[in-house]
């Protein structure tokens, strides 16, 4: 399936309000587009080997988690196409495929190299885009329902990630997000230190012959927002009705909100 190239201008800046939300992040915005382009990079140099690593770090337990964002959207998901931002190698977006149909599902990501690695595991009549979370490049009301699963936490500005979701979900469209947010836990907090910057790095090292770019992975989990916050800042773009499950004794988490 060939992989298109869309771009296009962003609809929405931080707000007051928003900024208020992210003291962890924050000097992302300092690199503006250097984050952005040191992700891609990042991100593209590692897809050749990030599904195996996946399953050799989660033994299958992301699997589980990727279903129960489903079963989340899927529970009272209006008619119409449905959007899978942040698609990396494109597991969540074929589960999502096989659940509504290939035709439905739309899959963007900003590392071309993460969506051709995964190109073989979605039908032909899923659209695959090369495109920026921040600025979506489709219309206003597109989408019944938009998925991002551990995508959000790597944007320069998440606030704006979430209100170009809001942006382009019409009316009554579902937003389901599967994160790891920053712990608030202690059984978390202590879980996060041995697996993220022990272990992952590590075996990052072993694998892919890239520790760096998995020190990073879990860099971001650390200076990220809470569960708590992310929530308030989809309430705060103007999504109602925002619920939240911890998954696994918290080390994962769904946040999910409607239009």
């Amino acid at each position: 399936m060939p992989t298109e190239h869309a771009s296009a201008s962003a609809s929405a800046g931080r707000t007051g309000a928003s900024a208020r939300l992210l003291p962890e992040v924050q000097a992302r915005d300092a690199g503006g587009e250097r984050h952005a382009v040191a992700v891609r990079d990042m991100f593209d140099r590692i897809s050749p080997t990030y599904d195996l690593l996946n399953r050799l770090l989660s033994a299958g337990t992301d699997r589980r988690w990727r279903k129960r964002a489903l079963d989340v959207l899927t529970e009272s998901l209006p008619a119409g196409p449905v959007l899978d931002s942040c698609a990396g190698t494109l597991d969540l977006a074929a589960a999502l495929a096989r659940r509504v149909g290939a035709e439905r599902v739309v899959a963007t990501d900003f590392a071309r190299e993460m969506l051709g690695a995964g190109r073989d595991k979605v039908p032909a009549s899923t659209r695959l885009l090369v495109g920026d979370a921040m600025a979506l490049p489709f219309a206003a009301g597109s989408f019944a329902g938009m998925t991002c699963g551990f995508g959000m936490r790597n944007l320069a500005e998440p606030t704006r990630g979430i209100a170009e979701a809001h942006r382009v979900l019409a009316p009554g469209g579902v937003f389901v997000v599967l994160e790891f947010f920053k712990p608030t836990r202690m059984s978390t907090q202590v879980f996060h230190a041995v697996y993220g910057r022990g272990l992952l790095p590590l075996v990052g090292r072993i694998v892919s012959g890239d520790g760096e770019a998995y020190g990073y992975l879990s860099e971001s989990m650390r200076g990220f927002l809470t569960r708590d916050q992310f929530a308030e800042a989809m309430a705060e773009a103007g999504f109602r009705d925002v619920q939240a499950r911890d998954l696994t004794f918290g080390i994962a988490s769904l946040i999910w909100g409607r239009k």
